[in-house]
């Protein structure tokens, strides 16, 4: 990586900050790919000495590359480029995961880490409006867009009414697929709500990102046309550094 001294230029004669033209060179070399996904950055260190800089100017870059997504920094093993965001129509457009991301251009995979009866959730119990003690079936997906996990969803459905789906294979079949196929359910609506948390231990190993990384929470309830109570309940853990969802408003 000692050819990104020779790239990096900064000029202490204009009045554009020194930390924002490192950002911004280091920004460019990422989006022209001269960097990228994975690669290693030098330390502050380095920078410091190579580039006559201080720590605090190259640590504000760092800081807010990795805030925007861009770099991933792990204490004690040093700075890394992220891999490319997902522009996701998660909002805006009905779609199973692998038509969403074969749009983008990637090759999606599904790891199934749970596919059961629970006795119940109260909260998935309530917004499905089932009594609270009724059994739910639960279905954990890990899912990954070209061997990046990406996001960690849990979906559940009423299992007195679908408990035959205990017998499909989720990392190959489509949960909307078997939903019209078998039991001719098609959703039609889904109402979602989005708020941003922080990664929680279990989810910092599944999903490969840093403690307390950012990541955007959707519970979503699914309904078929005409229904007024929802047919599944779904919460949704995306990462917050590879995923960005778009939303076109009209007037």
């Amino acid at each position: 990586m000692e050819h990104i001294f020779t790239v990096i230029k900064l000029n202490k004669n204009i009045p554009i900050p020194l930390y924002y033209q490192l950002k911004k060179q280091l920004l460019s070399l990422i989006e022209e790919g001269v960097l990228k996904s994975g690669d290693k950055l030098p330390t502050e260190k380095e920078l410091c000495e190579q580039l006559n800089i201080s720590r605090p100017t190259v640590r504000q870059a760092f800081g807010e590359l990795s805030m925007e997504g861009y770099l991933h920094r792990f204490k004690g093993n040093g700075t890394f480029v992220s891999a490319p965001k997902v522009s996701s129509r998660f909002l805006n457009k009905l779609e199973s995961f692998q038509d969403e991301m074969q749009h983008e251009g990637k090759v999606p995979n599904t790891r199934v880490l749970a596919l059961e009866k629970i006795q119940a959730f109260p909260k998935a119990n309530e917004v499905l409006g089932l009594p609270i003690d009724e059994p739910l079936l639960l279905l954990t997906r890990l899912r990954f867009a070209d061997d990046v996990p990406i996001v960690l969803a849990d979906t559940y459905l009423p299992y007195s009414q679908y408990s035959g789906l205990l017998n499909y294979d989720f990392e190959t079949t489509s949960l909307y697929e078997v939903l019209e196929q078998e039991y001719d359910i098609y959703i039609s609506r889904v109402v979602r709500e989005i708020e941003a948390v922080t990664a929680r231990r279990k989810e910092t190993e599944l999903l490969q990102c840093s403690p307390n990384q950012a990541l955007i929470l959707a519970r979503s309830l699914a309904y078929t046309a005409g229904q007024s109570d929802p047919i599944k309940y779904s919460i949704a853990r995306h990462r917050g550094d590879i995923n960005t969802f778009s939303v076109e408003v009209y007037r």
